[in-house]
């Protein structure tokens, strides 16, 4: 989905200009003519669509910096950039102490805008990015991190939730990189241990004979090469949470050490004369079936009933495919931030052939291939191109590659030499056809709009504006009566 930026202004003409940079640069553009319109806007629900605030200073009734100082009593972290024609240093610094996130003078070329634009996205981005890794490493992510709102995945968070209120055993299942390590992450953030040690181990990676000293700890001299002592995962975790990842993996040996620690508390390090009590909550996870598996005697009838007190499964991806357009629009804001890029979206159809997609490796997989495109991305859209395995499904669909569909033609150097003070003759304004996800707009919609550009184009003149619309000044009556125009007509 494109970002919305909120332009306030109270000169028509100037909210086209930006209007028509913004549109080309990829953005979806929302208006307002003055300060108190952009706060109310901006405290409903439409409102939360906005990524960026354009806001002039110089406006009757609630001026520029009165709106940022509202705006901030409310939101602190929507980027702001100010312009004005006024640029004074006084002025510039009150902007920015007020909470302006970047300041230019009116008139702006359309680069410098654009440039403006992204780079108070970008740091929007990397910080949210800083924050939910500093959650990361103090425990504290939560299922509101976690993304997606199909019905499969809310019922296994539901479950998450109501294991987090208890130290209970907890076995997560599910394929290979649905994401089970970020829900025992969540499932912490959500408990009483939020912000204690999280410790992961890869059961399957460890090797055979170092899974015991790795998991339990072991003393110096207990087998050959321990020259010193080593504290076990399970002693970091002391206080914590241990995820044990694929635990189907672990040697028959081990589990029989791990079922100690689940019914005693205790661990017994390597080589060690006496136990180690610890306070650990202890979430496993597998990929494997860990029934099938005890059948086949790979695994302990009674540590399988010890781990799986609660199940929870996370669903694949082919299980909520209504998930996959917000994990990439997810992806694609993590690695702007690290790669510094400034892609915007992805084209709409190209997202629908993306969604369609059984993607196997599930979330990992996703994720991968977002951070593929993204670096590839020439342009603001990820397109067909950005995918070349994906050819085969593309070209099933009909859908090339190429540069996305262009909302607005206008020549540059007549925006540039209009944003520097008048208008020209013969600038080609058009209504954006398309929507902030890149489909067509209802015709009604796109009327609307053509008549009250017009409307103010020709000054609220109406037999000028029937004759421009070709049409007759009862029928533009009754449409301005029907769509709640408003016609000012000027003196």
């Amino acid at each position: 989905m494109a970002k919305t930026v909120l332009i306030v202004d109270d000169d028509p003409t100037q909210r086209r200009l930006m209007q028509s940079v913004c549109e080309r640069a990829g953005y979806y553009v929302m208006q307002c003519d003055d300060g108190q319109k952009a706060i109310d806007l901006l405290r409903s629900d439409e409102g939360k669509a906005v990524s960026v605030v354009m806001l002039d200073l110089v406006m009757p009734g609630l001026d520029g910096m009165e709106t940022l100082e509202a705006l901030r009593r409310f939101n602190e972290d929507l980027p702001v950039i100010v312009l004005t024609g006024q640029g004074g240093v006084d002025t510039v610094v009150k902007a920015m102490r007020a909470g302006a996130n970047d300041f230019f003078v009116k008139p702006a070329s359309p680069e410098r805008v654009v440039v403006s634009i992204s780079n108070v996205l970008n740091v929007k981005t990397l910080r949210g990015e800083v924050d939910r890794l500093k959650r990361k490493t103090e425990g504290a992510l939560g299922f509101k991190d976690v993304i997606g709102d199909s019905r499969a995945l809310q019922g296994a968070m539901r479950l998450g939730e109501r294991a987090a209120a208890s130290g209970i055993p907890i076995l997560i299942t599910g394929e290979s990189g649905v994401g089970k390590e970020m829900f025992a992450r969540a499932i912490q953030g959500s408990s009483d241990r939020a912000g204690q040690k999280f410790v992961t181990v890869n059961c399957g990676a460890i090797p055979e004979n170092l899974v015991e000293s790795t998991l339990f700890g072991h003393e110096k001299g207990a087998f050959t090469g321990a020259t010193g002592k080593h504290t076990g995962k399970f002693q970091e975790a002391d206080g914590g949470t241990i995820f044990l990842d694929e635990v189907g993996e672990l040697p028959l040996d081990a589990q029989v050490k791990l079922l100690r620690v689940l019914q005693e508390s205790e661990v017994d390090p390597v080589g060690a004369k006496k136990t180690v009590k610890v306070d650990v909550r202890i979430i496993s996870a597998t990929n494997r079936d860990l029934e099938e598996e005890v059948r086949k005697g790979t695994f302990r009838e009674d540590l399988f009933y010890r781990l799986n007190v609660f199940p929870i499964e996370v669903p694949s991806l082919r299980q909520r495919p209504e998930d996959i357009p917000a994990l990439i629009n997810h992806f694609i804001a993590k690695y702007n931030a690290e790669e510094s890029r400034d892609v915007q979206g992805v084209r709409h159809e190209v997202m629908e052939v993306l969604a369609a997609q059984d993607w196997p490796g599930n979330v990992r997989q996703l994720e991968n291939a977002v951070f593929r495109a993204v670096v590839l991305c020439e342009g603001a859209w990820l397109t067909a191109d950005d995918f070349p395995y994906l050819a085969d499904a593309f070209d099933a669909a009909g859908i090339a590659g190429g540069p996305p569909i262009a909302e607005f033609e206008a020549d540059e150097g007549m925006v540039e030499s209009a944003m520097a003070g008048a208008l020209p003759e013969g600038l080609d304004e058009k209504v954006a056809l398309l929507d902030r996800d890149g489909h067509l707009r209802n015709l009604y919609d796109i009327e609307k709009d053509l008549i009250a550009m017009a409307i103010d184009k020709y000054n609220g003149q109406m037999s000028e504006v029937a004759r421009r619309l070709g049409i007759g000044r009862s029928t533009l009556y009754r449409k301005v009566q029907e769509q709640g125009l408003d016609v000012k007509r000027a003196s």
